[in-house]
């Protein structure tokens, strides 16, 4: 049977890096649909709005509410994850004991140009997770560093990149099977 996988990419720019990884990381997700959530199209969360909250927030819900599972994948911004990812995440946590994340199963992919690989977003998100009740995909971790070299001209990721995001939406797709019945 196949899972739809909401999927949040924390990287508006048109040649993300992260957008590329999570898309190769989905076409590699056996048994695996993914919906991509359009974090540039939703408005800030205030909570005064919250009785007559925007279409735009009610369309994320919507969204989010009915599938089986979510992949974060994320650029690190300062250390930590990126505004528009906070706000979705805030947007869909919300109202209170409403949350539309609640027990999903997930995974956090961090993504940076650099060495480090996105560690300290990686965390940050992971902790924000684990306070909205998302089991997260504990093993294998998912850091990818020098994240421009990861691909050909084409936008193709190398042999061993593939490798490595076949791995990873392997488990994925496994995690998700553990709380999806």
């Amino acid at each position: 049977m196949t899972r739809t996988i909401a999927l949040f990419v924390g990287s508006l720019r048109k040649d993300s890096f992260t957008r590329k990884v999570a898309d190769a990381i989905a076409t590699l997700a056996p048994g695996l649909t993914f919906k991509r959530i359009d974090l540039g199209r939703i408005s800030p969360f205030n909570q005064d709005l919250e009785d007559q909250p925007p279409a735009d927030w009610v369309e994320l819900r919507d969204a989010v509410r009915p599938v089986d599972g979510l992949l974060f994948a994320t650029p690190e911004y300062n250390r930590s994850v990126p505004g528009v990812l906070k706000n979705a995440i805030d947007v869909g946590s919300r109202p209170y004991g409403k949350s539309v994340f609640s027990g999903k199963p997930g995974a956090v992919v961090s993504v940076s140009p650099g060495a480090i690989g996105g560690f300290g977003a990686n965390h940050h998100l992971r902790q924000i997770l684990a306070f909205l009740d998302v089991p997260c995909l504990q093993q294998p971790e998912m850091y990818v560093n020098n994240a421009g070299k990861l691909f050909d001209d084409a936008g193709t990721p190398t042999a061993e990149t593939t490798e490595l995001f076949t791995k990873f939406a392997t488990a994925f797709t496994a995690w998700v099977e553990r709380f999806v019945k």
